[in-house]
């Protein structure tokens, strides 16, 4: 697997104004990003999230998932803190793809789960990749992660390739009527260690993006 590093520029967000580094997957031509602000080459544990691209969550505002809130939430995280970074890797529906997983949105709005959808299709519950984040961590000098996330298999995963994974950070966020099966479903599924109970619900979120 080849991961090429491609350019960087600034990127100004609500949040603060970030480093974005562009790079390429010469394997499948994808294209990957991340974002990064202040030091994190300093050898210290970095803030950190890996994402992967949903574009109905972090573009459409979809509220049938968390997926553009927790974005949100860790780019504030990272801008509060000074320094950090977010991986943007483009493996959307969990690795299965946009259109598979608008049919697998199709399955769900017949009353199938998330999980119960992309096997319906063929597909495993979760497909993405995290192999990749190494050669991005090692460009970028990250040595080891404090992670925001709540599902414990991607922290495994990412410990099996290689990241250094020094602790995990919990994202609960984004809570709302469309998504409350979605959450207790990665909960009772997928092992996530989530309590709906903790989350601060969508109403009381700023959700407002500026150009």
């Amino acid at each position: 697997m080849t991961i090429r590093f491609i350019a960087a520029s600034r990127l100004p967000t609500p949040w603060a104004t970030f480093t974005m580094h562009g790079f390429e997957d010469e394997a499948t031509g994808k294209d990957h990003i991340a974002l990064t602000l202040g030091d994190i080459a300093d050898g210290q544990p970095v803030l950190g999230r890996v994402h992967s691209e949903c574009l109905t969550g972090d573009a459409l505002f979809s509220m049938r998932c968390d997926c553009g809130y927790q974005l949100q939430e860790a780019m504030k995280r990272v801008a509060e803190e000074g320094r950090g970074v977010i991986l943007y890797l483009r493996q959307e529906g969990r690795g299965i793809g946009l259109l598979n997983k608008i049919r697998a949105y199709h399955l769900q709005d017949q009353g199938a789960d998330t999980v119960e959808a992309n096997e319906r299709l063929g597909f495993a519950a979760d497909l993405r990749r995290y192999d990749l984040c190494i050669p991005m961590l090692d460009h970028l000098g990250v040595k080891g992660l404090r992670l925001m996330t709540n599902n414990p298999r991607k922290v495994d995963a990412l410990s099996e390739a290689g990241v250094d994974i020094v602790e995990r950070v919990s994202l609960t966020t984004g809570l709302n009527p469309h998504n409350e099966h979605y959450l207790a479903t990665k909960a009772g599924k997928l092992g996530h260690m989530i309590a709906l109970a903790d989350f601060v619900p969508a109403d009381d979120i700023d959700i407002e993006r500026k150009p």
